[in-house]
């Protein structure tokens, strides 16, 4: 009696992608309302992609200082 070993995956995400999407799309908005060229714009979009890099920067600041 041989024993099988199974390679088993478990799927960890916990459904926080819409979070993340939605955020972003508001974060595009806002940053959007603000840019009135085209270099402006594109910061913006910059901006609104990498929004959480923002967010995590300022609340670690704010809990350390």
């Amino acid at each position: 009696m041989t024993a099988e070993k199974k390679n088993v995956i478990y799927n960890t995400t916990k459904g926080g992608h819409p979070v993340y999407f939605f955020g972003m799309i508001g974060a595009l908005v806002y940053y959007l309302q603000h840019a009135h060229a085209f270099w402006p714009v594109v910061v913006a979009v910059f901006k609104g992609l990498v929004w959480p890099a923002f967010v995590v920067h300022d609340l670690l600041k704010f809990l350390y200082s």
